[in-house]
């Protein structure tokens, strides 16, 4: 499937059950890269527009360019109280912004779908001279309790392409995109805690998992219930989080 498709289906469980972004990053790219209230961002990939709000609320003027329909329109309907928000139709590597027109490019979750060349090509068409490109995941961990050792080994033996598409995998494309830069890098803690309901739907919430009419669906749900069962404390468990920053300028 293509990347802009995969998460047409699951726009609904993304809204809901994906997490947002540490506040911390507003005062890291403060203190180290100029970042303040008139700073103009373009998101890209901005999906549900989870990391444009973080921005918004920051009093920031956000592009939010996205090539999903569906996902664009979520991120619209989330970010509709936010005067200084502008959605547009684009992809990294023809965001459709003008030229030198914004402060930071930024990306959450979503840097490991794009074609690295073309998106610097275009990110240093549309940044300002001096401008800063951020790149942001939430890393769920994987082995840091057992519950996510468990999880982990679900999506290993349920999922679809899982290992293909881990943005884990994009490692060298970081570092060729900011070449001859070094990627300078920030980590913070975040972390998200369900119930059986919302657990499912964080799962579902994921381009690599089965869906309602493969084979793998029902007995991946069966299975991530036994897990719960197994390891909830008070109906509850938890997803624990590296938020992993690269940020630098490029040329």
């Amino acid at each position: 499937m293509q990347s802009v498709e995969r998460f047409s289906s699951r726009v609904e469980n993304y809204v809901r059950y994906r997490p947002g972004y540490p506040e911390p990053i507003i005062h890291l790219l403060h203190d180290e890269c100029g970042l303040t209230p008139e700073s103009v961002i373009a998101d890209i990939g901005s999906g549900t527009g989870k990391l444009s709000e973080l921005f918004l609320q920051n009093g920031n003027v956000v592009f939010g360019v996205e090539p999903n329909a569906a996902m664009r329109a979520a991120g619209e309907a989330l970010l509709a109280s936010y005067p200084s928000f502008r959605s547009a139709e684009g992809t990294a590597e023809a965001t459709t912004l003008s030229p030198s027109s914004v402060d930071f490019v930024v990306a959450g979750q979503a840097f490991h779908w794009f074609d690295p060349i073309a998106a610097k090509e275009e990110f240093t068409r549309i940044l300002k001279p001096g401008g800063w490109a951020v790149l942001i995941w939430n890393e769920r961990q994987v082995d840091t309790t057992p519950f996510l050792r468990a999880y982990e080994q679900l999506l290993l033996t349920l999922g679809t392409d899982y290992p293909v598409v881990r943005h884990e995998n994009a490692s060298a494309a970081i570092t060729s995109f900011f070449a001859p830069a070094v990627p300078k890098s920030k980590q913070m803690p975040n972390s998200q805690e369900f119930d059986l309901s919302s657990l499912e739907g964080r799962l579902l919430s994921s381009s690599y998992t089965p869906e309602a009419g493969d084979p793998r669906f029902e007995p991946m749900l069966e299975r991530v219930r036994e897990i719960f069962d197994q390891y909830q404390e008070g109906g509850i468990v938890r997803f624990e989080y590296v938020t992993r920053i690269f940020y630098n300028q490029i040329k």
